[in-house]
């Protein structure tokens, strides 16, 4: 049994989606992250900087924090969705997007969607980081189906929820017709769909 420490975030239900992937059992404990329930003394001793998601596998007694390192565990250990002969691609992907496109997107969602105007330096800039990754992911998916080669890995699994609060940004979703193809394709997914609605079963997945 896999115990999923987390929130209703990209980053929570990227390992949600994977659970319902390898079709692994789990039980989730939910972290309240605006009660500020992640900095309490139990969590930050399997939590250094006080984040989530965490696992605690208890068949192997290992607990995991930071999601990219989760996405691999589960991968290595389900065999699913992390291919030898594409790993150094999974892996560039997967780190783009722990360095770049969740944080990029993450202050993004604080300037634009959660504190609009209160600096107008902070919203112009990070709307343009957010454009330009945009851009790049569409350039990418123009060559190949997802964003590691032909195979869907965990380097999608990590970066699809970024883009599933595509309504917050304000880009417009639909002027990039591969990233669009790629987002839709993956949101008719059975295990996408049950790990996207993780803690509200009512919540629906954006379509551009």
């Amino acid at each position: 049994m896999i115990e999923l420490l987390t929130a209703d975030t990209p980053n929570g239900k990227k390992i949600s989606i994977m659970l319902e992937e390898v079709n692994f059992k789990y039980k989730i404990t939910k972290i309240n992250i605006n009660n500020d329930e992640q900095f309490k003394s139990d969590f930050k001793k399997i939590s250094p900087f006080s984040k989530i998601p965490v696992i605690i596998d208890h068949e192997s007694n290992k607990v995991i924090f930071e999601s990219g390192a989760i996405l691999i565990y589960l991968a290595e250990k389900s065999e699913k969705f992390y291919d030898k002969i594409d790993r150094l691609k999974i892996n560039q992907w997967l780190m783009a997007q722990m360095g770049t496109i969740g944080p990029m997107i993450g202050q993004h969602h604080q300037f634009h969607h959660y504190n609009p105007g209160k600096s107008e330096f902070g919203e112009e800039r990070y709307f343009k980081i957010t454009k330009r990754i945009y851009q790049e992911l569409d350039y990418r998916l123009e060559q190949s189906k997802f964003l590691a080669g032909e195979n869907y890995t965990i380097a999608d699994i990590a970066t699809w929820p970024w883009i599933a609060r595509h309504n917050w940004h304000d880009i417009g979703l639909n002027n990039y017709k591969n990233l669009k193809r790629w987002y839709v394709d993956i949101s008719r997914r059975e295990a996408v769909i049950k790990g996207f609605q993780f803690m509200n079963k009512d919540e629906l997945i954006p379509q551009p």
